[in-house]
């Protein structure tokens, strides 16, 4: 007897699927397009998609009205991704799964478990294939550009929305329907914070999309309008005025030392202010040789609570016969005084004036890497060159306060406190105010 022919032959193995290997593979790269498409619509900002659409790119306004109803454009990616997912899982196990195991058994998986091993590895290597090609890698792209891929699938995504309405509609009334019965909204009620918009701007200066000086200038205009108005007045303690009762004298000497247009008037103090008087109407009784009648002069300021918001103390600002506003506190106490020089010092920073000439700026970089800084600065520019964060329910407006917040009590010269990785030194004392403050890094500090 002929031992070779009594040898079992082996089984020829049946063709492999190719073809539904390449469904499987199409099926994962459509899944792909549903994620893609849904990130790059939910994502897209509305401003470049309106500049798209009034430049005449194709989609543009589709993705705009997708986007402007994202109950239903969600519901049709939803039940696309699904779908797919149903079929490519059940397809590649049933289809592949055998093929697959034929081959583990040659290679000498044992053939009882071959078919399970064949089953669960083509399902895991499907799972893979749909999480980096179906999933990660086209949301990625959706991030990076996503206002021109919004435009390329608006009009096929619109497609589809319309072709599975029926079920969208029911997809979408029962999503209605639990967020009724719990008791919430669909449509996001918070959009972008300011912290949002200070980290969007801070990206895309370090991006080179804006200059350093734009970042500075539209930072400072979202802080103004987070801030009340005693963070950006003139406390009443640099307030220069002129007294009712001067003398012309008086009155020349300090016009010629005063720098402003507008000087507010008070009758023998600070707390007792009066009005504001203009310069020119000082200039023109001088010329014509009239006596000086301050009374006569006089316009009335508007006075204003000192937790009024900035934008508001702007506005009222704009329509007051004269833009100067005294600031009084609860108790009706002088505080300072807020004029249009004061807004737009807080949002481009300030300005050297004739007067700054023989002043130290308020902020200075040593060459040790720290700061000398001015206890009347405002908190936010301080925190803002420092790089360090305040909270947001403060009660203090100036470098000064900050470091009576941080010490719970009047310092001495030589207090320190530390704070965000930088210490402050209490460096001059003026009376009872901090006149000004050392700032330098920790070493060691993150």
């Amino acid at each position: 007897m002929n031992v070779a022919s009594a040898m079992p032959h082996p089984v020829p193995l049946a063709p492999f699927p190719w073809f539904d290997l390449v469904m499987i593979l199409a099926l994962v790269a459509l899944n792909g397009v549903f994620a893609m498409s849904e990130l790059a619509i939910v994502s897209a900002r509305k401003a470049r998609m309106e500049a798209m659409a009034r430049a005449g790119r194709r989609g543009a306004r589709t993705a705009i009205e997708l986007a402007a109803d994202p109950g239903k454009f969600l519901s049709t990616v939803q039940i696309g991704i699904t779908l797919i997912g149903i079929l490519a899982g059940a397809y590649s196990g049933s289809s592949l799964g055998g093929p697959v195991g034929a081959r583990l058994a040659q290679l000498g998986v044992p053939s009882a478990s071959a078919p399970e091993v064949g089953f669960a590895l083509v399902i895991a290597v499907t799972t893979f294939l749909s999480l980096i090609v179906g999933e990660l890698v086209p949301k990625q792209f959706a991030l990076r550009s996503p206002e021109p891929i919004a435009a390329l699938v608006a009009v096929p995504m619109l497609w589809l929305s319309r072709l599975t309405a029926p079920f969208v509609w029911l997809l979408d009334k029962t999503s209605a329907l639990i967020f009724r019965v719990i008791g919430l909204t669909r449509e996001s009620e918070h959009h972008v914070t300011a912290e949002e918009l200070h980290l969007i701007v801070a990206e895309a200066s370090s991006a080179g999309v804006i200059e350093e000086s734009e970042r500075a200038i539209i930072s400072g205009v979202v802080r103004l309008a987070d801030r009340p108005v005693r963070e950006v007045m003139t406390p009443r303690t640099e307030v220069e005025w002129i007294d009712i009762n001067a003398t012309p004298e008086q009155i020349l000497a300090q016009l010629a030392e005063i720098p402003h247009t507008r000087m507010p008037v008070a009758d023998g103090s600070v707390d007792q202010m009066l009005g504001v008087i203009h310069a020119r109407d000082l200039v023109r009784c001088l010329l014509k040789g009239e006596t000086i009648d301050l009374r006569a002069m006089l316009r009335k300021g508007i006075v204003m609570p000192d937790h009024v918001e900035a934008m508001d103390a702007l506005k009222a600002l704009r329509e007051a016969e004269v833009p100067m506003a005294f600031i009084h506190d609860e108790y009706g106490h002088f505080e300072g005084l807020v004029a249009p020089a004061n807004l737009l010092a807080a949002i481009a920073g300030e300005f050297a004036s004739d007067q700054d000439e023989y002043h130290d700026p308020p902020l200075v970089e040593r060459e040790d890497g720290s700061w000398l800084i001015s206890g009347t600065l405002a908190a936010d520019t301080m925190a803002d060159r420092l790089g360090i964060s305040l909270p947001e329910d403060r009660d203090f407006a100036t470098a000064a306060g900050f470091a009576l917040w941080r010490l719970k009590h009047l310092p001495a010269t030589g207090e320190s406190f530390d704070h965000r990785g930088w210490r402050f030194e209490v460096v001059d004392m003026d009376g009872r105010r901090i006149d000004k403050l050392l700032a330098g890094p920790i070493l060691g500090s993150e």
